[in-house]
C-alpha cells in the first residue's frame, strides 16, 4: 500500500511533533517542581484581557488545532482511507471500541460519583505522541498499519469533539450560537459560489470563534465547523483547503500542542501525589487507556472483520492491531483537555490527579505499544 504524499507530510511532521511534545513535557515538569515553581506556575496564570494566558492556550490556539483535525478528517473523507467505506470501516470500528469500552470502565467505577463526568477523559488519542512512538520502530511497520492508527486516532479526535459538544455543554446563549452558525451559513454560501480566497473564511472563522465562545459550547468547536466550509475542490496543491492544511502542519506540531503541553503539565507533584492514585477517578483512567483502549479497538475491529464488514490488510495480524490499540492508549493532549472541561467546577485538586493518571497511562501505553509492536515486527519491512 502507498502513502499520499500529503499523508506522509502529516505522517513526519506528527512524527517530529511527537517527540518535541515527550521533551516539552519533561522540562515542564521538573520546572514546576524546580526551585522557581511558584514563579513558573504563577506565569501560566498571567491574566491578559480578563483570561489567563492557559486558558488563551486552551480556548483559542487550540481552536487551530482542531481546524487542522477537520482539513485532515475532509481529506480523509474525500481522498483518503475514508472515502472507501470497506476500507474505513476497520479504523470506524476500531475507534468506536476505543471509545466505548475505556468509557464503560471508567463509568464502572464512577458511576454516582462526583467525578462521573470524567467519562471522556480515556476516551481520546493523542495523534501526535502515538505516531512519534510508532516512528521509533522505523521501516519495519508497514503502510497499512500507519494508516489505521492515524485514521483511528483522527476518529477519535472527531468523537472527542462531540463527546466536548454534547456532554460538556452547561449553560447555552442560543442567540450567540445562532449567530455563529448564521455566519458559517454565509461561508457556506461563498463556499457554494466558488470564492477561492481564504480571507473571509478566515476572518468569518474568528467572528464564529468569538460568538461560539460566548455561547456556552467549547470555542474549540469553531475549528473543525470552519475546516468544512473551506472550499476542498478536487484536493489538489492549489486548493484553499490544501494550502491553509499544508501552512498549518509546522505551526500546530511545533507551536500550538508543546504551548498546549507546557501550559497544562505544569504540575506541582507533592509528598503525596500518589495517594490520589487510589481514588476511582484516577484508577478509571489508568485502566480506561491501559486496558481499556487496547481491547475495544482489537475487540470491535475482529468483530468487524469476523462479520465481513472489513477486512484485515494482508500484510497485518491480529497482534499488530493490539499493539496499535495500546499506542491508542496516549491520551495526553486530548485526554487533558477534556479533563480541564470535566472537573472544571471540582478543583484544582482532582485536575491535577487526573493529569498525574493521564501522563501515567500514557506513558504505560507507549512502552507497552512499542514492545508488543517491536515483538510482533521482527524483520524489517520496506514500505
Amino acid at each position: 500500500m502507498k502513502l499520499t504524499q500529503t499523508f506522509t507530510d502529516f505522517f513526519h511532521s506528527e512524527k517530529a511533533g511527537g517527540i518535541l511534545l515527550l521533551f516539552v513535557t519533561i522540562i515542564s515538569l521538573l520546572l514546576a517542581n524546580s526551585q522557581i515553581q511558584t514563579e513558573y506556575i504563577a506565569f501560566w496564570e498571567t491574566e491578559i484581557g480578563h483570561h489567563s494566558i492557559t486558558h488563551w492556550i486552551n480556548d483559542g490556539l487550540m481552536t487551530i488545532f482542531f481546524l487542522l483535525i477537520g482539513l485532515e478528517l475532509e481529506r480523509e473523507i474525500y481522498h483518503g482511507e475514508l472515502s472507501n467505506i470497506k476500507n474505513a470501516a476497520l479504523p470506524i470500528f476500531g475507534a468506536l471500541g476505543g471509545m466505548i469500552v475505556p468509557a464503560g470502565i471508567f463509568l464502572a467505577l464512577n458511576y454516582g460519583t462526583h467525578t462521573q463526568n470524567g467519562a471522556g477523559i480515556p476516551m481520546a488519542t493523542d495523534i501526535a505522541f502515538a505516531i512519534g512512538v510508532l516512528s521509533l520502530l522505523g521501516n519495519r511497520i508497514p503502510a497499512s498499519l500507519k494508516i489505521f492508527l492515524t485514521a483511528l486516532a483522527v476518529i477519535d479526535d472527531l468523537g472527542a469533539i462531540l463527546v466536548i459538544a454534547l456532554f460538556y455543554t452547561q449553560t447555552i446563549a442560543f442567540s450567540n450560537l445562532l449567530i455563529a452558525f448564521a455566519i458559517m451559513g454565509f461561508l457556506f454560501i461563498l463556499n457554494r459560489r466558488k470564492v477561492h480566497h481564504l480571507a473571509p473564511y478566515l476572518i468569518g472563522g474568528i467572528a464564529m470563534w468569538y460568538f461560539m465562545l460566548n455561547s456556552g459550547v467549547h470555542a474549540t468547536i469553531t475549528g473543525v465547523l470552519l475546516a468544512f466550509v473551506i472550499p476542498f475542490g478536487d484536493g489538489g496543491k492549489k486548493t484553499s483547503s490544501h494550502r491553509l492544511q499544508h501552512f498549518l502542519h509546522k505551526p500546530v506540531a511545533f507551536i500550538i500542542l508543546p504551548l498546549f503541553a507546557i501550559a497544562n503539565t505544569c504540575i506541582a507533584i507533592n509528598d503525596n501525589w500518589h495517594e490520589g492514585l487510589s481514588h476511582e477517578n484516577s484508577t478509571g483512567i489508568i485502566l480506561g487507556l491501559t486496558v481499556g483502549k487496547p481491547l475495544g479497538i482489537y475487540l470491535f475491529s475482529f468483530l468487524a472483520v469476523s462479520t465481513g464488514i472489513c477486512r484485515l490488510p494482508k500484510d497485518l495480524k491480529w497482534k499488530n492491531i493490539l499493539g496499535a490499540g495500546m499506542l491508542g492508549g496516549i491520551g495526553f493532549t486530548m485526554s487533558i483537555f477534556i479533563t480541564l472541561l470535566a472537573f472544571k467546577n471540582d478543583g484544582e485538586e482532582v485536575i491535577t490527579y487526573s493529569k498525574i493518571a493521564i501522563l501515567i497511562a500514557s506513558f504505560l501505553s507507549g512502552i507497552f505499544g512499542f514492545i508488543c509492536l517491536k515483538l510482533s515486527f521482527k524483520e524489517p519491512k520496506n514500505d
